[in-house]
């Protein structure tokens, strides 16, 4: 027989113990005798023993002296399943970033076991194909050796009660993750090895978040714009006042130019949801709605008279409307 643990094992020289411990339980667990009805069942599982005994012994020297190799990941493995979720974070928090606390459920291997998904006593059972006698009838109606348990008309086997022999058990994960700024709905964060976990023949799966950015009181995001309304003074936009506006950075304070007190658009270019990459900031667009006074005070009426009469003064400039019809009908 091969006398060459590496070979015996499957695995090249320089291999983590990580690496060998899967090599050994998947062969231990296609030869063991109670599980194979080969022949060479037996030879082949004390052959397996001795090689893992013996690379686990020169790893233990090799430790000693100076650190492990280790061994690089197999990129042509199979992996295990992705977990994918949602992420919901605020308008502020996805603007400029922030740490998240996530709890998730996914497989892990069963403690009892260690993930063979076989302990405790060996128990038997009946061939179900043929009822615990090892042969069944072919097409000819002749009896043949049953292929299901090989003739034996049963299998012995150790089932793992607290997992039912699947090697896995459901476990709840706490992860911290961080939110880089400026991400938008729909993008996604991918945290490597942190899905469905590895096992003898797979490699650890993804787990990916994707942003879902929950609805703002005041804001509306169109890709990177930020659109809101405001209700302001119609006489300051008629004279051209300064007016406070919010953004995420903080209060923004602008210069109305002076006109006609009806709806308006200010863009302020680069105030909107932050940029990220290539991708540049976005505008913030703000739609200014006029409000006129519903009651006045004996001082703001005044004033507004005040204001008025001064308008009629120069009505041709001021009000030209008025001072159109006052011609026209011979009032000046």
């Amino acid at each position: 027989m091969n006398s060459n643990p590496h070979e015996i094992l499957g695995v090249s020289p320089g291999a983590a113990p990580a690496e060998l411990k899967r090599a050994y339980r998947r062969l231990a667990m296609r030869w063991h005798p109670d599980r194979s009805d080969h022949p060479q069942a037996t030879e082949r599982f004390k052959q397996i023993n001795a090689a893992y005994e013996q690379l686990l012994a020169v790893d233990a020297e090799d430790v000693d002296e100076a650190e492990a190799p280790q061994a690089e990941p197999n990129e042509s493995m199979a992996r295990a399943a992705d977990i994918r979720l949602n992420l919901e974070v605020s308008l502020e928090e996805a603007a400029a970033g922030c740490r998240k606390t996530i709890h998730y459920t996914r497989g892990n291997a069963c403690p009892t076991c260690e993930g063979t998904g076989e302990h405790g006593m060996t128990r038997t059972r009946f061939c179900s194909a043929c009822h615990g006698s090892g042969r069944v009838h072919d097409a000819k109606r002749n009896l043949v050796r049953c292929e299901e348990c090989g003739g034996r008309g049963l299998f012995t086997e150790r089932i793992c009660k607290d997992c039912g022999g699947s090697g896995r058990e459901l476990a709840e994960v706490s992860l911290e993750i961080r939110v880089p700024h400026g991400m938008l709905p729909g993008d996604e964060l991918r945290l490597a090895g942190q899905g469905e976990p590895s096992d003898d023949e797979l490699q650890a799966g993804d787990l990916y978040l994707t942003i879902v950015i929950c609805s703002h009181p005041l804001y509306q995001l169109r890709g990177r714009d930020l659109y809101f309304q405001m209700p302001v003074s119609a006489l300051a936009m008629m004279a051209g006042g300064d007016v406070d506006l919010p953004s995420l950075a903080g209060v923004i304070c602008r210069s109305l130019d002076a006109g006609a007190a009806e709806r308006r658009q200010l863009r302020l270019a680069g105030k909107g949801y932050p940029g990220r990459g290539k991708n540049h900031s976005g505008d913030l667009v703000v739609e200014l709605e006029p409000v006129f006074p519903s009651k006045l005070s004996v001082r703001q009426r005044k004033l507004l008279l005040q204001a008025n009469a001064a308008l009629l003064d120069d009505a041709t400039e001021s009000l030209p409307k008025i001072a159109d019809w006052r011609n026209a009908h011979g009032m000046t």
